[in-house]
């Protein structure tokens, strides 16, 4: 078990994020996203997996705050796809069965959202790695719901920290917690040199009003 403090966590994880390259920054020649909004961040935890020292780290933290928090899980559960490798991780640490969510129904076979078990009853932790809008994470929390188990929380690696995603957990009554978000992120990327202290309000204005950033 890493010695990082569950209070250390945040900053931590910001920082070994940017160091992999995990999340980038460019304030100033924003990325573009899928949807079309203007970015100052890009951010693939996928990356994590390649790390053996970071996806521990991230392993160890989820592992912490479930013990500290979710004493009662049974059941940890992933999200398709990024989120399997960490529940699949976190499950052994705990020594807990492990299933994941697809984001829809099989078209074939036994047409299953969930694969692995999970009963009736049983209380669930749902592991995810990023948080934007929220949608995708609370539709397989309402998943588990549906297959009439409880949703203890939804824990991600990293949060934009929209206020949309916080208002949509909190309308769905399903508890959100992160290991790390965008405020402690831009804070670490001007300690560690990545962004200048003078992109620093540039970067606060995105989370405030993403729609506008970059017009």
């Amino acid at each position: 078990m890493s010695q990082v403090k569950l209070s250390e966590l945040p900053k931590t994880i910001a920082a070994s994020l940017l160091e992999i390259g995990a999340v980038a920054l460019s304030p100033n020649e924003p990325f573009t996203w899928t949807s079309g909004l203007k970015s100052p961040i890009y951010c693939d935890n996928r990356l994590t997996m390649s790390y053996p020292a970071i996806r521990e780290l991230v392993a160890d933290g989820f592992a912490v705050v479930i013990r500290e928090r979710y004493p009662d899980v049974e059941v940890i559960a992933g999200t398709s796809t990024a989120g399997i490798p960490h529940a699949a991780w976190v499950a052994h640490k705990l020594g807990l069965p492990m299933a994941y969510i697809r984001d829809k129904a099989k078209g074939h076979g036994k047409q299953n959202q969930i694969e692995g078990r999970i009963e009736p009853g049983q209380k669930v932790v749902v592991i995810e790695d990023l948080i934007s809008t929220g949608g995708s994470s609370l539709k397989a929390g309402l998943a588990v719901r549906e297959a009439g188990a409880e949703v203890l929380a939804v824990l991600a690696i990293f949060t934009y920290q929209f206020e949309q995603a916080t208002s949509a957990f909190a309308e769905a009554n399903m508890p959100l917690e992160t290991l790390s978000n965008y405020s402690e992120l831009i804070e670490a990327a001007v300690e560690l040199g990545k962004v200048q202290s003078d992109d620093m309000l540039k970067l606060q204005a995105w989370r405030e009003d993403p729609q506008s950033f970059g017009k």
